[in-house]
């Protein structure tokens, strides 16, 4: 009687995870060589955008400005392509080991590209 009960039990069991487990659909489709480039070109940008953050003057500064390092680079994380090209472009103007004013410049466009995105509400404390 009790294996019987048993061996039912782990029948129903068994059957209500295949009812209820979630199927997956799965689509394979063609990737063009412009996409693929353009994919490649966007991780570059974030590889370039995110050595910038990892430099110590950078992460010290963001740390003045309340801004914990790890939470930039998750809002960065978050940029589209057209964002992190723009933010690329200016880090690409800026001089080597540039001033301080420089640093904060940069700041101070990405936390405004993030506040109008709406990931951030930086200047709404203001």
């Amino acid at each position: 009687m009790k294996n019987s009960l048993r061996a039912f039990v782990l029948h129903l069991v068994a059957l209500a995870l295949l009812v209820t487990a979630p199927l997956a659909t799965v689509r394979a489709a063609i990737v063009s060589t412009e996409s693929a480039i353009a994919m490649s070109e966007q991780v570059d940008l974030l590889a370039e955008v995110t050595s910038a953050l990892a430099r110590e003057d950078v992460r010290k500064q963001l740390v003045e400005l309340g801004v914990e390092p790890q939470q930039a680079l998750e809002r960065i994380n978050g940029l589209t392509p057209a964002e992190l090209a723009a933010l690329d472009g200016q880090l690409d103007q800026l001089p080597a080991g540039g001033s301080l004013l420089a640093v904060l410049g940069v700041l101070l466009v990405v936390l405004i590209v993030l506040d109008l995105v709406g990931v951030t509400n930086v200047f709404s404390k203001i």
